[in-house]
């Protein structure tokens, strides 16, 4: 029976591990459990004897040297998002296998976006707002809907596929701006792939690019000053990927709409003209989380990680080598 070692902090393991997936490393792993204390000393204990590690928020970063004398685990399994913080990329050519569940929290990131579009588009806040300041209906305004109308993507991401997934009701008009995105892949997700002007055309935008030195500062001024009216724009990528005064500005102005999740820098510290505006969504970096989520992600990559040792086959959360210098 393989070992694995659960490298978080109990309460941590309570917020990522369902019973179902206890249930199922009790039978088929030799589980060891850390508890609060996580310091390099205990890291490495709990590495030395196991084949896998199963990892989360708050892991520590896994120094290579827990690989140097060539007996380390053979499997990283992080239940949570981006693991270029928590490993060193030189283990990967070592033959380690490393998987995220990335793509699970990706779903949950999906349905906000689509949430927020449709928030948006409808004017629910601005709704929210004149009902609770003892108005009724507003003349003024009237929402619009999403279905039929052209959403323009920022990047192929995991987070991104789920939103055109979710799109697909719809009837959109989904164009794509990606580098790396062949029109193979586009045909197979049923988007077009445009320049990244022609994305910002769009009524809807959705930004889901990694932070990378290429997609800091991608959205400009510039872009967003020929938005068009009325255009929505929801960031739950990175906040360093849009000029974010611009397009506050344009927001505070009335001109476009933006659901922002992230922001640069985080926490951001906004004056009382961006916390009163109606037509900007802001939330604190929640986009990925939901108890339904949380819960499944050490199970999500767990499963990967059996049919890995079992028979070789890379499941969704793998972490590709290849990509590693473009992933999120």
């Amino acid at each position: 029976m393989s070992t694995l070692a659960v490298v978080m902090t109990p309460d941590r393991a309570d917020d990522v591990c369902s019973p179902q997936t206890r249930e199922l490393l009790n039978q088929r792993f030799d589980v060891s459990w850390a508890g609060s204390d996580l310091s390099p000393e205990v890291v490495a204990e709990l590495a030395a004897g196991s084949d896998v590690l199963l990892t989360s928020w708050g892991t520590p970063h896994l120094d290579k040297a827990l690989w140097a004398d060539g007996n380390g685990p053979k499997v990283v399994a992080h239940a949570a998002g981006s693991v270029k913080k928590l490993v060193d990329p030189a283990i990967l050519g070592q033959g380690v296998a490393v998987f995220s569940a990335g793509t699970r929290i990706a779903w949950s990131v999906g349905e906000y976006c689509l949430a927020s579009m449709l928030t948006l588009a409808r004017r629910l806040p601005q709704f929210d707002q004149a009902l609770r300041a003892g108005g009724w209906k507003q003349p003024q305004l009237r929402g619009g809907e999403l279905a039929g109308q052209q959403v323009g993507i920022l990047g192929a991401s995991s987070t991104a596929r789920a939103l055109i997934t979710l799109l697909k009701p719809f009837g959109c008009d989904v164009v794509v701006y990606d580098p790396y995105l062949t029109s193979e892949r586009a045909q197979q997700l049923g988007v077009r792939v445009v320049e990244l002007e022609e994305a910002l055309q769009s009524r809807f935008v959705s930004i889901h690019v990694p932070d990378v030195p290429e997609t800091r500062g991608l959205v400009t001024r510039n872009l967003i000053e020929q938005l068009p009216d009325g255009a929505i724009v929801v960031n739950s990528s990175r906040g360093p990927a849009v000029d974010q005064p611009a397009l506050l500005e344009h927001c505070l102005d009335g001109r476009l709409f933006a659901a922002l999740d992230v922001y640069d820098p985080e926490p951001p510290k906004f004056g009382p003209d961006v916390l009163a505006a109606s037509n900007l969504l802001l939330t604190p970096h929640i986009a990925g989380d939901t108890v339904e989520g949380h819960l499944a992600l050490a199970g999500y990559v767990v499963e990967d990680v059996i049919r890995w040792l079992e028979d070789g086959v890379r499941g969704p959360g793998f972490v590709d080598p290849a990509v590693w210098a473009i992933a999120a």
